[in-house]
């Protein structure tokens, strides 16, 4: 194995991204959670602007602010700094996220992370997002390396059958506490024992 690849929400972060919807229905309880997901959607393939996610729901005033105060909630899983210190002379490292190329971005220098990873594939920016397998193929082609020489690790297991259709191989990072029959990890410090 000569590869890595993280998801962000869920795995490099505490927050699965399943805290937006109701996050913004402490503000618009009338909102059901279609009308929440489609802008927030779009913003995902770089469509719109992840402001246009706080316009849609309703949200007035100083927007950057309003989204940077979500944002400011979310944070870094216990034990990653650990585990990147520990595997980044071993192997090459990437992110693939489903986000908005902002949210990413904010997230990533407010953690500065970025100094970790050799490929970062962010949805927002390709314009392609899992489980498009475009996703995994330009990851790979910016690291170099071939699929069975990847490890992916999500903690949604639709992706992982999608990385695992591409022959890489996979673990789940079980932050949701989901029944599953494949190789699963419940936290960095288990994910730095099966790669160390």
């Amino acid at each position: 194995m000569k590869a890595i690849i993280l998801d962000m929400y869920g795995v490099i972060v505490k927050q699965t991204g399943d805290e937006f919807v109701p996050y913004v229905q402490q503000t618009f309880p009338e909102l059901d959670s279609e009308e929440i997901i489609e802008p927030w959607n779009k913003a995902n393939m770089g469509e719109v602007s992840s402001l246009e996610i706080w316009t849609a729901a309703g949200f007035q005033g100083d927007l950057e602010k309003i989204e940077r105060n979500y944002l400011d909630t979310i944070e870094l899983n216990d034990g990653f700094l650990d585990f990147m210190k520990a595997i980044r002379k071993e192997y090459k490292l990437a992110i693939i996220s489903n986000d908005s190329s902002r949210w990413s971005k904010y997230l990533r220098e407010k953690f500065n992370i970025n100094q970790y990873f050799d490929a970062i594939s962010i949805s927002g920016d390709l314009k392609t997002r899992k489980p498009d397998e475009r996703i995994f193929r330009l990851t790979m082609e910016k690291l170099a390396v071939n699929a069975a020489e990847c490890l992916y690790v999500d903690d949604r297991r639709g992706y992982l059958g999608a990385a695992s259709k591409l022959g890489m191989n996979t673990i789940l990072f079980n932050s949701r506490n989901v029944p599953y029959k494949g190789d699963a990890v419940n936290n960095f410090e288990e994910l730095m024992n099966r790669v160390l």
